[in-house]
């Protein structure tokens, strides 16, 4: 490692130490938030987020397919995660990488776990036609707390999401496009994103305080306070006092951030 990332590994270090942060904000803070809806005119529902320069895009798309063979009266969900090269130099272009399906899978679990779409009611036609939402994330701007950013601007994008009305009709299937459904919602859920710098534990982190750190733990929340899902990033261990405090962090920050839905 060259000497000036440790000059800035140091500095941000030493702040965090005193409860300092390089923006001021205090250890346990949210950057400014704002969430616009329906920005992507060709999906059926669409929101891009911003966690202070961090701005990420959402996409869904639903179509008609077939369910899979364990869940014949349940819809299907399908998350992935572009990272466009101009987000952050660091992303380049071609498959997926290792962080890219990271973020995809964290965000889909803290989704399906908080049982947050009414799948049951996706189905047209037990063991034939069930309707599946394809959910595109693309990273439009890296600064830090992809994680938040993603889960808000999936959530924001679900319930805005309308569904045209499916029927039966002499063994086929027909469609009519005038006439939409809200997608149905059950629950509501935000994801809370630790980072550990020194012995400290920092919410949303900066991409500066990202690299830094020596370990990383997503908590997602459900509207009524639930822990629907958790992940562990980084090489170094979460001591259950850390754990603990995270938890009780995410679960009274995620009240301020649905507010924002």
């Amino acid at each position: 490692m060259d000497i000036v990332p440790e000059i800035t590994r140091e500095s941000i270090t030493n702040l965090v130490l005193n409860d300092k942060r390089e923006d001021g904000r205090a250890l346990d803070e949210y950057r400014d938030i704002s969430i616009e809806t329906n920005v992507i005119s060709k999906a059926e529902g669409s929101a891009r987020v911003k966690i202070g320069g961090t701005q990420v895009l959402v996409g869904v798309k639903p179509q008609l397919g077939s369910p899979f063979p364990d869940t014949p009266d349940l819809g299907v969900l399908m998350t992935n995660c572009e990272m466009l090269p101009m987000a952050d130099p660091t992303f380049e272009p071609g498959p997926p990488s290792e962080d890219s399906i990271e973020l995809a899978r964290v965000v889909d679990r803290g989704i399906r776990e908080s049982e947050l779409v009414d799948l049951d009611k996706l189905c047209v036609e037990e063991g034939k036609h069930v309707w599946m939402l394809f959910i595109d994330l693309h990273i439009i701007d890296n600064c830090g707390n992809l994680f938040d950013a993603a889960e808000l601007a999936v959530m924001a994008a679900l319930k805005t999401t309308k569904l045209p009305v499916a029927s039966i009709v002499d063994d086929e299937v027909v469609i009519d496009e005038e006439d939409t459904f809200d997608l149905p919602i059950n629950n509501e859920v935000a994801m809370c994103t630790f980072v550990k710098v020194g012995d400290k534990m920092v919410l949303d982190p900066t991409l500066s305080e990202e690299r830094v750190a020596s370990a990383r733990l997503n908590v997602g929340v459900t509207r009524e306070g639930r822990i629907c899902a958790m992940q562990k990033g980084g090489k170094y261990p979460f001591t259950k006092e850390d754990i603990f405090a995270a938890v009780n962090t995410a679960i009274s920050k995620t009240k301020d951030l649905m507010e924002h839905l």
